[in-house]
């Protein structure tokens, strides 16, 4: 098996000296080279071709978040594991949609660093685990909000009555449950479908599951 060709990058020339110490310890590890900023990264990562990129996320000028972008647009055969001490949301998920492959901690030990560039060299993501339930929890949150402002022009009323043609119940049983005349469910219906853009009780029902009512806590975000 060839051995795994590693790019460190850091604007820190003590803690490239670390890893590289570290790595090369690995037998079937192998450091080609090293970079301080973004700039040096790519033109380095286009040179060597490293299979893996070992990357910082602070960096003078571009960041690394910007290097990492830049990296898998021009040579995406090559994976970008974010090396970091910084354990912000944010940060992480602007990494994710660089396509970095793997985001860890400084913090990680040697053992678990080396399986980590293991893992990101055979194509796996890898999140370091004390930041994996913290990227969950923000999707859900990210997942709820989108799903409330799919219905935020709709009142409270127009809600319950949506879910209720969600479930396939007629203009009559919607205002037999809400105490409604048909007549005035009819037009509450009419008024969702134009506010929703949509032309059927049909379209109503599928955009109301498509969008997640039913895992709306609240009849309104």
């Amino acid at each position: 098996m060839p051995n795994l060709r590693i790019l460190l990058v850091d604007d820190h020339e003590v803690v490239r000296l670390g890893l590289k110490a570290l790595l090369s310890r690995h037998p079937s590890f192998e450091v080609v080279g090293e970079a301080a900023n973004a700039d040096e990264a790519l033109r380095k990562t286009l040179a060597l071709k490293p299979d893996v990129v070992v990357m910082d996320i602070r960096l003078p000028g571009e960041s690394g978040i910007q290097a990492t972008r830049a990296i898998v647009q021009e040579r995406p055969q090559t994976k970008v594991i974010i090396l970091t001490s910084y354990a912000e949301d944010e940060l992480l998920l602007e990494a994710i949609e660089a396509g970095a492959s793997g985001y860890v901690l400084k913090q990680i030990g040697s053992n678990d660093l080396v399986r980590a560039l293991e893992a990101v060299a055979r194509g796996e993501s890898l999140l370091d685990p004390a930041l994996t339930g913290r990227v969950f929890q923000r999707l859900r949150q990210a997942a709820r909000q989108e799903r409330g402002s799919a219905f935020r022009d709709l009142t409270d009323q127009e809600m319950k009555i949506l879910r209720l043609v969600a479930e396939g119940l007629t203009n009559k049983e919607i205002g037999s449950r809400l105490y409604l005349s048909e007549k005035t469910v009819r037009n509450y219906v009419s008024m969702i479908l134009g506010k929703l853009g949509l032309a059927s009780r049909a379209q109503a029902a599928a955009y109301a599951v498509q969008h997640g009512i039913y895992q709306l806590e609240e009849p309104r975000p």
